[in-house]
């Protein structure tokens, strides 16, 4: 009999889900091809190689063969086999016992006990986490008593898994292999080395390559178990190689189109970018052959695959971006989505597919979906377009996010449309870029409006150097003609000038600074445009407040009628907030928008005249009225929402342009003075203060294996709302719940009447814990969407209080 026929009756997993019971074995071996996948596709890893010299993978590898050799245990045995309902105990713990067969240097067993007993839990950390850590559960426990914790464990499984484990380690980490004499005692020595390990690890502290390279480890061994159990494959494969720009050539070849110097320059470069070329000039595709030059090189030099990410800050922007990259690269399936709604924008792209939209097909969607989604979550894909936060994820470490910092690394970043006059977003994402150049990443940012203190302070953030390419000036025609008007944009005045506009026949894209505003000003409008062309679609709202498939409705209906694309130009009113500003590819006669910051004027003025084959389109710009916000200290807000000193340097450069034609090179020169401003001027210290205590607070890994709940909490506070269901669409909730065969096909169906709303909103809801989502009890008009939120007392939530 041999050591598998042995060991055959032990499982690592039960029956579930239709698959049968998995052996612990095949499990393992599994687990290290995962991991022996992931060497493959990241490749050699400069930062680790301070560390660890070159054995980071067999490392990884070796942790990933023995990380649930604990599940010999009886105790979990007989719980996976349905002979008692729990263990209790972690089955990683005991794991540790078999790491002294596999390897005798000392400090190659505390990297090994790390990696492996790491794998679901923090080993330190607050007690009242969610997730026990290890320290917690077995810190203070003597041998006798951790014996008596783990339970009997067969002598002669033990037994017959060391020599399974250590046959198959010695073709992993070949060299002298331990006596194994004496080291039968596969609890005693898991005790040792769990010891040995919280010595190590939560007392002494890390440096900052020892705490990256830990991180690093634990992603690798975290991500290698998730595409074990998930069956899940990586693609070695990267679509944008040296082979991409003779494609693009060929296809531009195709439709009589040439690449501009810029794109060329852009092909040219090796190293970090900076791009600044005006909307409508191919910033995208110079984006792509600058991320293919450097996908060549650095394959050459880190033998792996690198990944490429696309980032933009809104999720239609994405969505749209994927379906593009698709279609250049021919293979919508070689791109993946990656952002909090991502299963949704699988589920519409399946149902597109489907034959019809009964619910049998929206359920094979749904399966479709969620199978997708699941994968992409898994780094299936080489291509990912997501939003910059997903990627900051990877900060939080830990069991749950380690595996997005080790796939970020020899990555591809093309960081597109960055909100620079927001300090403390910007600052978080540099000192992401910078730790992605510490991974041996290169990064792009690409713009249609590139301030000068942007650059330098991107710049001043990397080591290497940075590259800057320029579009030629004078390629693009004007297309905007500026005109400033010193009412507000509800002003009796400004709604008359819209009236003027809409009865001449034009388009009208009008831009509110938030929700409140939106909704009155279509009021006021919306009903008298739709009675004059006698058409619904001549005047719609847009917002962030909608239920999703509303919201997803009337987007639909916007680029039905206002996209780029449409064949004949139709009048009517769209009535946005500042989800229209890089969301949607429109095009529209004329904007009126009230007061922003620069760059977000800059983008709204960007839908009109969008590709410069209309006469030149008004772009017209209201004063907005400073206020405190409700609760606030004082300072004031542009219509409640930007800081007034962000806007008011934007609102005198153009006061002093009232009337001129709109240049880029002139949108770019007052750029470059609003941030020489004394408000530019604090920013600067803002962002660069934001970047360094986001590098402090969460690149810092001194003791790596910490829990970082409380970190995660205030992550999400700083980037995350929420999304909360209405109390009257609890039934439709609930049967969309139940219309699927599994309960993450039906959270999707159900997701889609989910509304977003700020995080504060939290404690306006109930969550209830049945469904699992958290409700309102508010106002909704499917044409307006939310006007308001009932809560208690004094806590109500009125729509323009926030964007």
């Amino acid at each position: 009999m041999t050591v598998m026929d042995e060991l055959e009756h032990v499982l690592a997993k039960s029956a579930q889900h239709g698959r049968p019971a998995e052996q612990l074995t095949v499990h393992l071996q599994a687990t290290r091809a995962g991991a022996t996948v992931l060497r493959h596709r990241v490749g050699r890893i400069a930062l680790v190689e301070k560390v660890l010299g070159n054995l980071f993978w067999e490392v990884a590898e070796l942790a990933a063969l023995a990380h649930d050799a604990g599940k010999v245990a009886d105790g979990f045995q007989d719980m996976i086999k349905g002979v008692r309902s729990a263990w209790g105990q972690r089955h990683e713990v005991l794991s540790l016992g078999f790491v002294p067969r596999l390897v005798s240097d000392e400090e190659l067993r505390l990297w090994l006990a790390a990696a492996i007993v790491t794998h679901h839990r923090p080993l330190d950390g607050d007690i009242g986490s969610r997730r026990l850590p290890i320290k917690s559960q077995y810190g203070s426990c003597e041998l006798d008593d951790f014996r008596v914790q783990l339970g009997p464990v067969n002598k002669a499984d033990v037994a017959a898994l060391q020599s399974w484990l250590a046959a198959v380690g010695g073709r992993i980490l070949p060299g002298e292999r331990p006596d194994g004499s004496g080291l039968d005692d596969a609890v005693g020595h898991a005790h040792q080395l769990l010891q040995a390990a919280f010595a190590r690890w939560t007392r002494q502290g890390c440096n900052a390559e020892e705490g990256l390279t830990a991180v690093l480890l634990q992603g690798a061994v975290t991500l290698a178990d998730h595409l074990s159990s998930a069956h899940g494959a990586l693609r070695l494969d990267q679509p944008l190689d040296a082979t991409f720009p003779q494609r693009l050539h060929a296809d531009f070849a195709r439709r009589s189109r040439t690449l501009h110097p810029h794109q060329r320059q852009a092909a040219e470069t090796s190293g970090h970018l900076l791009l600044r070329a005006p909307t409508g000039s191919g910033k995208t595709e110079a984006g792509l052959l600058w991320a293919a030059r450097q996908v060549g090189e650095m394959h050459v030099d880190c033998a792996g695959v690198p990944r490429v990410f696309i980032t933009l800050p809104y999720l239609a922007s994405i969505n749209a971006m994927a379906g593009r990259l698709g279609a250049i690269l021919g293979d919508n399936s070689v791109v993946g989505v990656a952002h909090s709604r991502a299963a949704s924008y699988y589920l519409s792209t399946a149902i597109a597919e489907a034959d019809g939209t009964d619910a049998s097909d929206k359920a094979r969607a749904a399966r479709k979906a969620v199978a997708r989604h699941q994968a992409t979550r898994l780094f299936r894909e080489s291509i990912r377009v997501g939003t910059p936060y997903q990627l900051l994820r990877g900060t939080l470490a830990g069991p749950a996010h380690s595996g997005i910092l080790l796939d970020s690394a020899n990555s591809v970043f093309v960081l597109d449309e960055l909100h620079a006059y927001e300090p403390k977003p910007l600052g978080f994402i540099l000192a992401a870029a910078r730790m992605w150049e510490r991974l041996g990443g290169r990064v792009a940012v690409l713009s249609a409006t590139l301030p000068r203190a942007l650059c330098d302070i991107f710049r001043e953030t990397l080591r290497d150097v940075v590259h800057t390419v320029v579009a030629p000036a004078g390629r693009i025609k004007p297309r905007h003609r500026l005109k400033v008007r010193p009412y507000r944009l509800l002003d009796d005045e400004a709604v008359r000038e819209a009236r003027q506009r809409l009865a001449a026949g034009q388009s009208v894209l009008v831009v509110a600074n938030n929700v409140a505003q939106a909704q009155e000003i279509f009021d006021l409008l919306g009903p008298e445009v739709r009675e004059r062309y006698g058409d619904r679609d001549a005047a719609i709202l847009l917002h962030s407040r909608f239920r999703r498939d509303h919201r997803t409705h009337i987007e639909e209906r916007v680029l039905a009628r206002y996209g780029t694309d449409c064949p004949s130009r139709l009048p009517g009113l769209v009535v946005a907030t500042q989800v229209v500003e890089v969301s949607l590819d429109v095009d529209f006669d004329a904007l009126l928008t009230s007061g922003a910051p620069l760059e977000a004027l800059l983008q709204r003025f960007g839908r009109v005249n969008r590709l410069g084959r209309r006469q030149v389109g008004d772009v017209v710009v209201h004063e907005p009225d400073y206020r405190p916000r409700k609760g606030g200290r004082g300072e004031e807000f542009a219509d409640g929402i930007y800081p007034s000193d962000s806007v008011k340097p934007a609102m005198a450069i153009l006061n002093r342009n009232d009337g001129r034609l709109v240049d880029e090179e002139d949108a770019t020169g007052w750029l470059d003075e609003v941030y020489a401003s004394e408000w530019g001027q604090r920013w600067y210290a803002d962002v660069a203060r934001n970047r360094d205590a986001f590098d402090e607070l969460f690149l810092t890994f001194r003791y790596p294996f910490r829990d970082r709940t409380a970190l995660a909490a205030r992550f999400d506070e700083m980037f995350d709302g929420t999304e909360a269901v209405l109390l009257a669409d609890i039934p439709e909730y609930e049967a969309a719940l139940m219309s699927a065969t599994t309960p993450a096909d039906g959270r999707l169906l159900a997701a889609d009447l989910l509304i977003p709303l700020p995080a504060w909103a939290v404690r306006l809801s109930t969550y209830d814990r049945t469904l699992g989502v958290c409700v309102v009890d508010g106002e909704y008009d499917e044409e307006r969407g939310l006007t308001a939120v009932r809560g208690v007392g004094a806590q109500q939530y009125r729509a323009g209080e926030v964007i």
